[in-house]
């Protein structure tokens, strides 16, 4: 495929910076260590990619003829993400440690892709900008799931160890908290374009 080094670069750059999944995995990493995260780690590495085919291979389509569709998408994907940041803020530190609280799950962590605001926009923009309509299709946006698929594991799985490694400097229950909200915070503001976005389509 041409233009390999210029999509691997897109991908990493895309993958690797900040944004719902790094910040939730993270947290996750910091909150119950990098075992109990595998799930949620593997659910955004292996999720993300079959969205990528699943977009490039016909649900734009679908998006483009029923816009309204993609705006329910985006409406659920800003609550949903309202409540995880909810959630982050708001656990209690001594349930984290006696286990009660949860990790997302696998298929919970590949299912909030389709509700990403930022996958949507990386899914679409690289199957837009490296696919052209005089080869394959098909191979073409396989070619880019893959790219995606063997940069995720060590771009998401550094947010991971990130997080695993805070906990030593975040023994203070307080400290744990504060980093708690303030990755909830910044959760929210990463919505903040989307929300604008639905206010000003509505």
């Amino acid at each position: 495929m041409e233009h390999s080094l210029a999509l691997f670069i897109f991908t990493l750059t895309a993958t690797i910076t900040p944004g719902p999944n790094n910040i939730m995995i993270m947290t996750s990493g910091l909150n119950f260590g990098i075992k109990k995260s595998l799930p949620h780690l593997f659910g955004i590495c292996l999720g993300f990619p079959l969205m990528v085919v699943l977009v490039g291979l016909g649900f734009s389509v679908v998006f483009e003829q029923y816009p309204l569709f993609h705006q329910v998408i985006k409406i659920l994907g800003i609550l949903y993400l309202l409540y995880l940041s909810w959630r982050i803020a708001t656990s209690p530190i001594n349930e984290l440690d006696q286990g009660k609280a949860k990790p997302l799950s696998f298929i919970q962590a590949a299912a909030f892709q389709w509700v990403n605001p930022k996958a949507w926009v990386m899914a679409s923009g690289a199957v837009a900008a490296f696919t052209s309509a005089t080869s394959d299709m098909t191979w073409q946006v396989l070619y880019i799931a893959l790219s995606f698929l063997l940069v995720a594991f060590p771009s998401v799985g550094m947010w991971l160890v990130f997080g695993q490694s805070l906990k030593r400097l975040l023994r203070n229950p307080l400290h744990q908290r504060l980093f708690n909200i303030s990755m909830a915070i910044l959760l929210v503001l990463s919505m903040v374009p989307v929300i604008r976005e639905v206010l000003t389509s509505t």
